[in-house]
Parts: C-alpha cells; sequence; structure tokens
C-alpha cells in the first residue's frame, strides 16, 4: 500500500471515528466519560475554547477583587462584587451554577453580601424564551398545551439551572407545577463535564497524599448525577419512591406526579402553597417556628442516610419549602443517591462508635467506608482521631457541627492516607448544605443537638434486629455493662420532645422475655451483681431518670402489655412457676 493510500485510509478511519462521535454524544441518554473524552478529543476547539472562557471570567473577577485591596475601597464595593460574582456563574451556565447554589448554604463559608446574591442562583435565574417553552410542552406531549391545562401561567414562576416552572391547572381541575426543561442542555453539561474531568485528572498529582485519589471519580458521580437530574422520567420515578419512604411521616410532604403530563423533559406535579426555608419572616407569619421546621428537615435527612438508604443530593433552599400547616415540603428530586445496606450499617456502627469514643472501631469503619485502604495501618491513625474528635465534640456534644469536623479532617488528610470516596462526596454535600440552611436561620444552631436525640431515639426503639445488636454494642463493652452510656442516650433521647420512653421500654421488656433476649437477660443479671456487689447506685439514678415517665399505672400496664404478647411457652421458659391465662390475662401460680 502506498503511503498516499495509507494516509486516505487514515483520513477515513478518523472521519469515522468522529462520525461515531457525534452519534454517540447525541444519542447519549447516561453519563459517559469515555464517550464524551472520545467527541471532544476530535474537538480541540471547542474544549479550550471553553477553557479559555472559564479562566478570562475568573481572571477578571479576581483582578477586580485585587483592584478593590490596592485601591482601598473592598468595603465600597462589596455589593457590586456579588453581584458580579453571580452574573459570572449565571453566564457560565449550569455547571457552575451549581457550585454557587452549594455555596449558597454556606454562610459560615462566604460572606453574607456573596450569600444575598448567590441565593438568587437556586431560583432567580433568567428565564428562556415563554414560546420556545410552550413549543417544547406540546412536542413532549404530544398535544397542544389547551388539551392539557386550563390555566398555565403566561411566564415561570420561578428558573434555576436546569429548567424553569410555570404555575397551571388541568382541565380536570388540579392545581399544578409545569417543569420544563432548558433546551440544548446536554452538549453544555458533556463539555463542561469534560473539562471537569481533565483538570482533576492534571491536579490529582499535585495533592497531597490521597488528596485527589478519588478526583476523577467524585466528577463521575456528580456528572452521573447530572445527566440523571436532566430526565424528568427517572425524577418522578424518585419523587413517587421518596414519598413511598415517607408515607407514614406527615411532617414530611412530596408531591403527586401526574404521569400523563410527564415526558423527559417535561413534568407536571403537584402544586405545593409554601415558603422557603430562609424565609423565616413568612414562616413566622403564619404562626410556625423556623427552627422547628428545620428540625423536621435534619431529622428526615437522618432518615434518608441510616433507615431509607435513598437519600435527596440536593437539599438547596430552593428545593425545600415550609408549608402553612407545619409541614417540610421537598419539591426536586433530580439528584438523588442510594446507599447499600452494608454502607447504612456501617454509617450506624460509625455513629455508634463516635457516640462511644471507640475510636479503634471507628477506624476500621472508615477502612470499611472505603476512606481508608484495607491495607492501611491505623495505629497511628487512632491517636490522631481521638485528639481531632474530641476536640471537636468537648465536654458538651452541642459544640459539634460538620464545619468543625471539616476544617479539622482536611488538616488530617494532609498527614493520613485518607480519601473521599466518589460516593460520599455527594452524602458530605448533602449534609453540609443541611447545616448550612439551619446555620443561615440560627447562626448558634448545633445540627448535633438534633441528630444525636434522633440517633439515640432510633436505637432504642429500633425493632430490627440489626439496631437491636447495635444498642447491645453501645451497652456492653468488654464484657461489661455500660450503666453511664444508658443514662446518656436515655437522656439524649428525652431531648426530643416526641420520644415516649414508655413504648420503648415495653419493647425492651418483650425482647428481654422473649427467647433472642437470653443473652441480654443473662448479661442484666451479671450487670447488677458484679464487681462481688448490687449496683444499687446506678439502677437509682436510672430510675431517678425516667420515674417521671413511668407512673405506677402506665408501669403496671406495661408489664402486663409485654406478658400478654408472649406466648406461653415464652412465659413458661422465663418463669416456670406461673402460667398466664392469656384471655384474661391473669396470673395464675402452677400447684
Amino acid at each position: 500500500m502506498s503511503q498516499e493510500d495509507k494516509q486516505s485510509v487514515n483520513l477515513l478511519v478518523d472521519e469515522a471515528r468522529v462520525a461515531v462521535g457525534k452519534y454517540e454524544t447525541a444519542q447519549l441518554r447516561r453519563y459517559n466519560p469515555d464517550a464524551i473524552a472520545r467527541y471532544y478529543s476530535y474537538r480541540p476547539w471547542l474544549a479550550w475554547g471553553r477553557a479559555l472562557t472559564v479562566i478570562w471570567f475568573f481572571a477578571g473577577f479576581i483582578f477586580n477583587l485585587k483592584w478593590d485591596e490596592w485601591q482601598d475601597r473592598v468595603e465600597q464595593n462589596q455589593f457590586k462584587r456579588a453581584v458580579q460574582l453571580r452574573r459570572l456563574l449565571t453566564r457560565l451556565g449550569p455547571t457552575f451554577i451549581k457550585v454557587g447554589q452549594a455555596l449558597s448554604t454556606r454562610p459560615d463559608l462566604v460572606r453574607q453580601d456573596f450569600l444575598d446574591e448567590l441565593i438568587k442562583l437556586q431560583d432567580q435565574l433568567p428565564p428562556f424564551d415563554n414560546a420556545l417553552a410552550y413549543r417544547i410542552i406540546e412536542r413532549e406531549l404530544n398535544r397542544p398545551i389547551k388539551e392539557v391545562y386550563s390555566e398555565l401561567s403566561p411566564s415561570p414562576v420561578a428558573a434555576a439551572s436546569l429548567g424553569q416552572v410555570y404555575r397551571g391547572r388541568l382541565q380536570s381541575g388540579e392545581e399544578v407545577a409545569v417543569k420544563v426543561q432548558r433546551p440544548n442542555l446536554r452538549p453544555v453539561l458533556t463539555l463542561d463535564l469534560y473539562l471537569m474531568r481533565w483538570a482533576a485528572s492534571w491536579l490529582s498529582p499535585w495533592l497531597p497524599l490521597n488528596l485527589g485519589h478519588d478526583l476523577t471519580l467524585i466528577v463521575d458521580e456528580f456528572g452521573t448525577k447530572l445527566f440523571e437530574e436532566i430526565d424528568y422520567i427517572n425524577e418522578a420515578r424518585n419523587a413517587e419512591r421518596f414519598a413511598a419512604n415517607f408515607r407514614d411521616k406527615a411532617e414530611v410532604k412530596v408531591p403527586s406526579i401526574y404521569w400523563r403530563y410527564t415526558a423527559t423533559t417535561v413534568l407536571t406535579l403537584e402544586w405545593i402553597n409554601g415558603f422557603k426555608l430562609t424565609d423565616t419572616k413568612s414562616i413566622r407569619g403564619v404562626g410556625l417556628d423556623p427552627e422547628e421546621i428545620i428540625k423536621i428537615a435534619v431529622t428526615s435527612g437522618l432518615q434518608q442516610l441510616l433507615e431509607h438508604g435513598f437519600f435527596h443530593a440536593d437539599p438547596h433552599p430552593g428545593n425545600l419549602f415550609a408549608t402553612p400547616n407545619g409541614q417540610m415540603a421537598y419539591i426536586d428530586f433530580g439528584m438523588m443517591d442510594q446507599l447499600d445496606e452494608t454502607t447504612k450499617e456501617t454509617l450506624v456502627d460509625a455513629i455508634v462508635h463516635l457516640v462511644n469514643k471507640d475510636y479503634t472501631d471507628l477506624a476500621n469503619d472508615y477502612v470499611k467506608l472505603g476512606f481508608l485502604t484495607p491495607d492501611t495501618d491505623i495505629r497511628p491513625i487512632v491517636p490522631a482521631l481521638e485528639e481531632l474528635l474530641g476536640n471537636a465534640i468537648g465536654k458538651n456534644v452541642g459544640d459539634f457541627n460538620f464545619k468543625t469536623i471539616t476544617d479539622q479532617f482536611s488538616q488530617l488528610m494532609y498527614d493520613f492516607p485518607f480519601r473521599v470516596p466518589a460516593k460520599f462526596a455527594l452524602i458530605i454535600r448533602s449534609l453540609v448544605t443541611q447545616e448550612g440552611i439551619a446555620l443561615s436561620l440560627n447562626p448558634n444552631f448545633k445540627i448535633i443537638e438534633v441528630a444525636y436525640p434522633y440517633i439515640a431515639k432510633r436505637l432504642l426503639t429500633g425493632e430490627s434486629p440489626e439496631f437491636r445488636r447495635r444498642l447491645l454494642n453501645i451497652l456492653f463493652k468488654d464484657g461489661k455493662f455500660q450503666w453511664q452510656r444508658l443514662e446518656n442516650l436515655i437522656a439524649i433521647a428525652r431531648t426530643d420532645g416526641n420520644f415516649d420512653l414508655v413504648p420503648t421500654a415495653r419493647m425492651g421488656l418483650q425482647y428481654l422475655l422473649s427467647d433472642e433476649g437470653k443473652f441480654l437477660r443473662r448479661q442484666v443479671v451479671i450487670a447488677l451483681t458484679e464487681d462481688d456487689r448490687l449496683h444499687t447506685e446506678e439502677v437509682q439514678r436510672l430510675w431517678d431518670l425516667v420515674k417521671d415517665d413511668l407512673q405506677p399505672n402506665r408501669l403496671l400496664n406495661l408489664a402486663f402489655g409485654a406478658l400478654a404478647e408472649l406466648s406461653r411457652e415464652g412465659v413458661a421458659a422465663i418463669l416456670p412457676a406461673f402460667t398466664i391465662n392469656l384471655n384474661s390475662g391473669q396470673v395464675v401460680k402452677e400447684s
């Protein structure tokens, strides 16, 4: 084959690759970094053009900040620079708007003048043309708008990074929100994600130890979630699954989905009347306490992580509303994630070990969760964790917050081979965002003051074998019963106003009297008599703690209720000299 023929063949191969790249990008419905990289590798001018645009925008902004410093005009130009940053992020598009949204929930990281402007990125972005939005609705639903909606607002009531929302009413009378996706999102997202991934791979080797170990994986996780977020069919399924998880929680509201009028880029769902969580004036105006709503938000967030394993990964104030009847409503389900059972259980274990100050076990939990590799020597890490978490929590658990931990943990990552698994990037983002919302309402808010009572209550009331096992892990250490831990657990749980000790005590008594509770019965007897003495002081302290909740009549009902639910064989195994008439509830001594 001649040189010219080889060149012709190579040219045809290159053209075929470009054609494949075009097809793959056009057909891309899920995030695929390889397909995206293949596409832009034949269009380097697009990538360089976008990179230069981003660099130019930020270089100009940083220069203006420095110029203000040199001219001693920082305070005078604060508002001007805040507006400039918001406009910069808006011009750079959805990916950078998402970054701004995350920063808008962190008053502890961003100064107030910038914060006020970044908050506008949640739902006050420039809308796209109404006529185009209406055409998208008709194309996606394959019918004229008037056949579906008797009313539809002439302009959007909110415009966000990926779409805009219209208020309407179905022909059948239901009031709805109609979410319409911005056109041509996919090319913008793929280019930004390509550049972010390239920057992550370039930066990783320059970061200390394993700080950048999973940087590209974190970008991939973000890209996967962004692609899921622009599929409104997927979002509708997420909403229904989320609603099913909270069907027994009246304080959490999830809008209904109207499937007949939902497609890939159009979503029709129930209209929610309410106020953004940051609108404290309106919330108080209807007689609600903003901090009570925040408690619902934090508790429901913990339920998502520790119970359901299916969690909202983008809980910024534009997605969370307080309703006039005291509910907290979630309205956006595009960015969700799932935890497997093993991860959920290990997270609970880590919390238990943190409460117990068992730092060796906590270090092992970090290995199981992927923050440390299995071959890591944890011995030097244990005292560092003890110093870090001991200082962060202090004598008062109320001093704990995620900001304190993340600030100090960053130093730990320099000294030891910690890394952030891609899966946990979204979890951390979700947790710090919720804490950020709470801090914007109350600068003295401590998320642990809400989280600890919830976790304590879950451990005391959990009906599953896993939660009972974790409770036993708390109550026993090195084979000895930990009286102080039980006192602390009950005291913390009682700070939750909804916690009732009687059902918990009934459940505990039933478990104690069951076959499964044989080990615990034996350990309780040992605990009461260990060290060759009766532990009457510890029992007295416990009684003083719970006596107001366990009045004699409630205590009697509790005991009979627990016994009545046991089988005759179960009771006979525990009290062989007695039998119970389960119909009458009478206890009869055998002859």
